[in-house]
């Protein structure tokens, strides 16, 4: 998507997300990278697998100077669609109708490649079984396999054989170079047999090896070889395509999650209009069952929200009036009224989205190493192969063994395999990452995760809830515990003070209503004071309570110093000029908080607590989530801006170190730590500085997010292998004459198959 340039004394680059049509394999998208970034002032990536070029390019460049420089490489290049006029009746507009019909056209490329494969299998099989089978030859057999395999080689090859011309009028070669000059010589070859040697005489007979034989070069056919090799690479092909489909659904799934139509509510009326017209600022309707058009903030009813399609959380969350709420997840029960604050480009959809594509975009480092390979590769290949012609001639072993293994090195040494390990990997484990609410921003981030030792872990909004509850309730001998709570919650309800709603909605959720109070007042910095129900009431720190001669006995004594030593708030409650109870309210620890510990410490690393806070709490958290607060495990009063030191100061020890965090004040230390990980409950800043955002406020997500980026890592690098070893085993066994050029070509068409195949298995990450 193309950015604004904002004004100013200098114009900052724009960037642009080219579609590339015509690429083929690996060395293709490494040829076009390499055009445009010699271009001056431009930079681009281009990814084979998702067909696409993200280009930054600075004001003096335009777009369709970019695609022309594509276009002069020999392949096509399209800018984003413009947005689509809106449709009459309700129909999609914008970025929906564009998706469709980019998905049309891949369709139509699949169904393509799909028909020319049948087409070419119903008449190589025939072939093959005629050549390989000597007792299924008839007389003049060889005239209807060359009747069958012409049309193989010409109409079934044609893309290939259209995309080496094309190159080759470009000063280039590719894959399809490969295979055009392969099944074209193979297909040459038996022409001249047939006509011109004593191929084509009744009677002939023809066996088939797995290696190269060393027949009479007059006699010697390869109509089996150019048909099947053809129909084994179409085969291929298909295949790779559908799976770089499948690949990209989690992807296009994201993307088509938000809702297509909203109910406004203008003036009274309800009003059906496309989501695209939304405003910020515009209140909505969402009915029982509805996804919630954009994200906003409830402002009339009260229901359960279920966000599992954007955070992978199963159990809906409860909204009511003054909760937020995000676009495309769904109203589960009640009737919501919802003020929109985020609109098209702005709403956490759209920036998950953004932030998948822009991560499969980009390379790793290994990528960069294949991507240096491939390129230079094909012009290899075709050395090796005229070296190996060259070789078996020089020594004696005829001409037809000789071309047979000349062409089985050009078959077997395609680099598609290259170019398909890592995009496709990328593909497939960022976008079940997001199904799963897990942003992963780029492919560097994967191999951060490798190394990664310690995880620093902020403790409010991260480990604990943020929110302070009423934990404990300690009566004074003869007290009664619901009556302490009806009378402290009464007058902490009137207060706007944490430390008082915690009170307030503990209270009322054990006792339910609660009275109201008379002559309330706050008292700065101690607590607050009233009448309810006849009683004067005090609630606060035990400060309030000296000031109206109040004395707490010794047990409410003793359990006011056990609280505070166990990192709890103490609050004493009096009335009628007797101290009643001690209330104990702290910052909830997270349920799942504990078990996300355990789970980081069996990935390797060591959890380290760090807050404001004093020691006591940080301790008393500590221990109740399992982390081990001796040898520096717990770092506690810490002040915001010195969170980014205790960073520093741990990768000066030689630690790789991630860091959890949600605030604002996380954001530097977030992007000092080697991995961010970034709530997405949390604040933007916070979020921008991560290099995986975590979208549910879950810590257990930080274990998987970092299991999924390794699995993702040991996938690519587990392709890159197979890859390269499949090239590196291969190409001297052909040039060996071990390898039927048949035998070949199914090998080469399915090393791309197995590294699709082996990356789709990130789908099925729990």
């Amino acid at each position: 998507m193309t950015t604004t340039t904002t004004s100013g004394t200098q114009a900052p680059a724009e960037e642009v997300e080219l579609a590339i049509g015509g690429m083929t394999c690996a060395s293709c998208a490494a040829r076009v990278e390499k055009k445009l970034n010699r271009m001056d002032g431009v930079s681009a990536t281009v990814n084979f697998a998702t067909e696409k070029a993200r280009v930054s390019y600075a004001p003096g460049v335009s777009v369709d100077d970019l695609i022309a420089t594509v276009e002069k490489t020999g392949y096509t290049a399209q800018p984003p669609p413009p947005p689509a006029p809106e449709r009459p009746e309700g129909g999609e507009t914008g970025a929906g109708a564009g998706a469709g019909a980019g998905e049309s056209e891949g369709d139509r490329e699949l169904a393509s490649l799909r028909q020319r494969f049948l087409v070419s299998l119903a008449l190589s099989v025939p072939v093959v079984l005629l050549s390989m089978v000597p007792a299924l030859q008839f007389d003049n057999w060889q005239w209807l396999s060359l009747t069958l395999a012409a049309p193989v080689v010409v109409w079934g090859a044609l893309p290939f054989h259209r995309a080496a011309w094309t190159n080759a009028r470009h000063g280039a070669a590719t894959m399809d170079t490969l295979v055009s000059v392969g099944t074209t010589a193979a297909l040459g070859w038996s022409l001249w047999a047939l006509f011109l040697g004593d191929a084509g005489m009744p009677g002939m007979r023809h066996g088939f090896e797995l290696t190269v034989s060393r027949a009479d070069a007059a006699s010697a056919l390869y109509l089996e070889v150019a048909a099947g090799v053809t129909t084994f690479i179409l085969l291929g092909r298909y295949l790779e395509a559908r799976s770089k489909r499948s690949a990209g659904a989690a992807l296009r799934a994201l993307l088509e999650l938000g809702a297509k139509e909203v109910t406004v509510l203008r003036d009274g009326r309800e009003e059906r209009i496309p989501v695209a017209e939304l405003a910020v600022g515009d209140r909505f309707l969402v009915r029982p069952g509805e996804k919630i058009a954009t994200d906003g903030t409830v402002v009339e009813g009260s229901s359960a929200v279920d966000a599992s399609m954007l955070t992978g959380e199963s159990v809906p969350v409860d909204v009511s009036a003054g909760d937020a709420v995000t676009g495309a997840t769904v109203n589960t029960s009640g009737r919501l009224v919802v003020q929109a604050t985020r609109v098209g480009s702005d709403t956490q959809l759209a920036r998950m989205a953004k932030l998948v594509e822009e991560a499969q975009s980009g390379k790793a480092e290994v990528q960069r190493l294949a991507d240096r390979v491939s390129a230079v590769f094909v012009p290899v290949v075709l050395l090796i192969s005229l070296g190996t012609l060259g070789f078996w001639l020089g020594t004696g072993g005829g001409s037809a063994a000789a071309f047979t293994a000349a062409v089985a090195v050009l078959i077997i040494a395609c680099p598609c395999a290259l170019g398909l390990a890592t995009p496709t990997a990328l593909m497939v484990g960022t976008g079940r990452g997001a199904q799963l609410g897990i942003l992963i921003k780029g492919p560097e981030v994967l191999e951060t995760t490798r190394r990664v030792d310690t995880i620093v872990l902020d403790k409010t909004g991260t480990v604990t809830t943020g929110r302070m509850e009423l934990r404990d309730v300690i009566a004074a001998e003869g007290e009664d515990e619901d009556e302490v709570l009806r009378l402290a919650g009464a007058l902490e309800h009137a207060s706007e003070h944490p430390i008082a709603q915690a009170v307030a909605i503990g209270a009322a959720e054990r006792v339910g209503a609660l009275p109201a109070p008379e002559d309330f007042a706050n008292v700065p910095g101690l607590g607050v004071q009233g009448i309810v129900d006849g009683h004067a009431v005090l609630v606060g720190r035990t400060r309030l309570l000296e000031q109206w001669a109040i004395e707490l006995p010794a047990d409410l004594a003793r359990a006011r110093n056990d609280a505070e030593a166990g990192g709890r708030t103490a609050i004493a409650v009096a009335w009628d000029g007797a101290a009643r109870a001690v209330l104990e309210v702290a910052d909830a620890v997270k349920p799942t908080s504990a078990e996300a510990i355990t789970r980081l410490r069996a990935l390797g690393l060591t959890p380290i607590l760090l807050t404001g806070d004093n020691r006591a709490v940080a301790e008393a958290v500590a221990h109740e989530v399992g982390i081990d607060a001796s040898g520096g495990r717990v770092i506690a009063e810490v002040m915001p801006q010195d969170k980014v030191d205790v960073v520093k100061r741990l990768q000066d020890e030689g630690r790789s170190v991630a860091m959890v965090g949600d605030g604002v004040n996380d954001a530097a230390a977030l992007a000092q730590a080697d991995l961010g990980l970034a709530m997405g409950t949390g604040t933007d800043a916070a979020i921008e500085a991560g290099d995986l955002t975590l979208v549910r406020g879950d810590l257990r997500a930080a274990a998987d997010a970092i299991r999924l980026a390794r699995r993702t890592l040991s996938t690519i690098k587990g392709n890159l292998f197979w890859a390269f070893g499949y090239n590196v085993a291969a190409l001297p066994l052909a040039a060996a004459g071990l390898l039927n050029p048949m035998i070949a070509g199914a090998a080469m068409a399915f090393s791309s198959v197995f590294v699709v195949t082996n990356s789709l298995r990130l789908r099925a990450f729990r």
